[in-house]
């Protein structure tokens, strides 16, 4: 049986009221707020109006959801 494949965007636990986004496995920014992290994922080639970022099989937020900056 095929492992499960990784979430397409990590949301990494805050620091300091940021955090560091990785797509497919690469660093790809630091957000500090949903703003900065729709940036991130538009300039990582993400298209955003067809992701849900609630749904865990696409993002996995670590250290809190979409609410914790």
């Amino acid at each position: 049986m095929p492992a499960a494949e990784p979430p397409l965007v990590v949301v990494h636990p805050p620091i300091d009221s940021r955090r560091n986004v990785t797509v497919r496995g690469c660093y790809a920014g630091c957000a500090h707020r949903m703003a900065d992290l729709l940036d991130i994922l538009r300039c990582a080639g993400v298209d955003c109006d067809r992701i849900s970022l609630t749904d865990p099989k696409t993002v996995e937020w670590r250290g809190g959801g979409p609410e914790a900056w």
